[in-house]
């Protein structure tokens, strides 16, 4: 079963390298690694070619973003398993030879999904109280619980290939929630199944990142998101409206803690 992971970049070169090790040290694994750059001006390209033939394909060209990009990564994968990994996050050894064999023991997961702790750019885990809060409602995934929230992290989250092309791609009009929305749509392709720990990813965030700027856009995006799935009137849009209010009073409390 081939694994293929895309992953977008743009003048990333600072966090580039250790990603792709992360990825090219997996063991045990038919790999498929795609690059998809935004035409970086940095030394993203000799990055990438320092790799050689382990990575499959290396693209450098402008794009609308990094939905964009991913897009464009998943049109060229050949893999029966794909899946994105942004340059600045890292894939747990072993991650993905777990990921095969429960593909494999899972016949009916349309995607698997995993524990990712946050860390900081110096690879330090942070937030734990969220990543445990998120976790918490593992044991009840289901499509309605994602609609009142988002518990899952992106990059500990792969898909069968047929669900992906079902679901059809990434919104490029989103600006920080293309990959929520795009997680609801793969809910409806079948069931997603979790990995046990320990972990397959981990989630780097920093102020500069898009959750750590535009988190306020981001909730309202996902808000608007689950209310198109799930319905106006449905109680999980209700419930979402909540937790959205919830959370930007969290996030907005703890940036202002980092001003001071």
């Amino acid at each position: 079963m081939k694994v293929s992971v895309v992953i977008p970049c743009f003048r990333a070169a600072g966090t580039l390298s250790a990603c792709l090790q992360s990825v090219v040290g997996q063991e045990g694994v038919d790999l498929e690694l795609l690059v998809m750059d935004g035409g970086s001006d940095d030394d993203t390209a000799t990055i990438v070619e320092s790799f050689g033939d382990r990575v499959s394909v290396f693209r450098s060209e402008s794009d609308q973003g990094p939905a964009d990009a991913i897009n464009k990564g998943f049109a060229l994968a050949s893999g029966e398993v794909v899946a994105w990994l942004n340059a600045d996050d890292v894939y747990a050894p072993g991650a993905l030879k777990r990921v095969v064999n429960a593909f494999e023991t899972h016949p009916e997961a349309a995607f698997l999904f995993g524990h990712c702790p946050i860390v900081d750019e110096g690879g330090e885990e942070i937030r734990k109280g969220i990543t445990r809060f998120k976790e918490c409602f593992y044991p009840l995934q289901s499509r309605f619980v994602f609609q009142c929230i988002n518990y899952l992290s992106q990059p500990a989250c792969f898909f069968r290939r047929g669900a992906v092309e079902a679901a059809g791609p990434l919104r490029l009009d989103l600006k920080a929630a293309w990959d929520y929305e795009f997680l609801l749509r793969i809910h409806r392709q079948g069931k997603g199944v979790r990995i046990p720990r320990p972990e397959l990813a981990r989630f780097c965030w920093h102020p500069g990142s898009i959750s750590g700027q535009h988190f306020r856009q981001q909730f309202a995006e996902e808000f608007e998101a689950a209310k198109a799935d799930a319905g106006r009137w449905a109680p999980q849009t209700w419930a979402h409206w909540f937790v959205r209010h919830g959370i930007v009073g969290a996030y907005s409390w703890m940036q202002r803690r980092r001003g001071q």
